[in-house]
């Protein structure tokens, strides 16, 4: 029988040297990832001519790509735990190449929506398959600074995206830009296949489950609340930081806030960097106060939207100075969700971490996807015609406070439940409150 970690357990496995290695090619391909989902958030005018699409058809396409991502994340996790990271990064790597290759050559809606499905199912591949990486290489007390490291370092795919990619869809057009991201992708896949391997000989692994076996540990995942209070951590913290850099950051700094586009472009890299940097020191806080990850979940939406609120109150255009403080808050937000891969990992054995993992990340993506979809209902609902008014999105950004009601709600349900559990199982840490 498999006993779940607590958050006082302390393991003696050491980490080995190549673990770096194997570390350094999975974050290669969560930066590739990253690219190919943030590829289409840079496209603007030119999705806008090369579609005709509206406001809200060019929220479907985000919303379509996320929908996916969430949806696999389950499937994907259960998959991980059978066939092992090696395959799963690799197979991403190749399907997110696919998908960029159908973008360069796609002229209407239908075939791009299609390529951005094809790149979401390669992404959902990617980013737990390294965690998966992490988890089996790592000594415990590395696992959730060296989690952190992935997800920030990840970022720069979007530095990726908003700089060469956005050159070359500027310059040589469309198809060169797509192209070279799909070289990219293959690239990355024969990188992974050729350089990774999966968890070391002493690790704990898992025979081949039936779909009995597989149902019952999606169950088990499902009804241990620390796999749900790590959902609803994901989906608060994520979904601003999302919904800014994938789809309305950009649009809302430059019709918004009137920003001119290099501008608006050096405050999305500004974006990037306050992930990297923000997220190390999150993830030793996590590791030094494990008992302490809500309360830090909880501060970072308390200063995030705090930012969203002065700056919305604020008639446009915003002071720079106040956009910046909004940035830096919202960027908290990403490394901050990486809190509910923690209790994933601590409040499940090592054979059902892949699908809680997966039920963790589904979350973020969901929050993410719902919050996208209204904020291009409310644009198109208040702005004439295709033209973007500061007012629309002040309209549109109020959206937010919806979804972080039911997020909040969700993790102080959710923290009792595991509060209880952990009672349960190491009383003296319930007495010090826990999670």
């Amino acid at each position: 029988m498999q006993i779940a970690q607590t958050p006082r357990e302390v393991e003696q496995r050491k980490t080995a040297p190549i673990a770096w290695v194997l570390w350094g090619v999975g974050v290669a391909a969560y930066v590739a990832a990253i690219l190919h989902r943030t590829s289409f958030g840079v496209t603007g005018e030119e999705a806008l001519h090369r579609f005709g699409a509206s406001a809200g058809v060019l929220a479907t396409f985000t919303v379509v790509q996320l929908l996916v991502y969430a949806g696999l994340q389950i499937p994907v996790g259960l998959l991980l735990d059978r066939v092992g990271p090696r395959r799963m990064i690799a197979g991403g790597a190749l399907l997110m190449a696919a998908g960029q290759a159908l973008m360069a050559a796609a002229t209407s809606v239908p075939l791009a929506v299609t390529a951005r499905v094809v790149v979401a199912a390669g992404d959902a591949m990617t980013f737990i398959s390294v965690l998966g990486i992490v988890g089996a290489w790592f000594a415990p007390a590395r696992v959730p600074v060296v989690a952190q490291f992935t997800g920030v370092l990840g970022q720069l795919g979007q530095v990726l995206s908003a700089i060469p990619l956005a050159a070359l869809l500027h310059g040589p057009g469309w198809g060169a830009a797509f192209g070279s991201a799909a070289a990219l992708g293959v690239l990355v896949g024969v990188l992974a296949l050729a350089v990774l391997r999966d968890p070391p000989r002493g690790a704990a692994r898992t025979e081949s489950p039936t779909p009995r076996q597989i149902g019952r540990d999606l169950r088990a995942a499902w009804r241990q609340p620390g796999t749900r209070l790590g959902l609803w951590s994901h989906f608060v913290t994520q979904f601003t930081a999302n919904t800014f850099a994938l789809m309305w950051g950009y649009p809302y700094l430059v019709s918004g806030q009137g920003m001119e586009p290099a501008t608006a472009s050096t405050l999305l890299t500004l974006f990037v960097v306050a992930n990297m940097v923000a997220g190390p020191y999150i993830g030793r806080l996590v590791a030094r106060h494990p008992l302490r990850r809500s309360w830090l979940v909880l501060g970072i939406v308390g200063v995030n939207a705090g930012a969203w609120a002065v700056t919305l109150a604020w008639p446009p255009p915003a002071p720079a100075w106040l956009l910046v403080i909004l940035v830096l808050c919202v960027a908290l937000g990403a490394p901050g969700s990486m809190i509910g891969f923690d209790y994933a990992r601590t409040f499940n054995p090592p054979g059902r971490h892949g699908a809680a993992t997966g039920i963790v990340n589904a979350g973020g993506s969901i929050g993410a996807l719902v919050t996208i979809l209204l904020v291009g209902v409310v644009l198109d609902a208040a702005s004439p015609g295709r033209e973007y008014t500061p007012e629309a999105f002040r309209a549109a950004w109020t959206v937010q406070l919806l979804v972080w009601t039911i997020g909040v709600a969700g993790v102080l349900r959710t923290r009792r439940l595991a509060r209880r559990e952990l009672a349960r199982r190491e009383p003296l840490a319930a007495r010090s409150s826990a999670t």
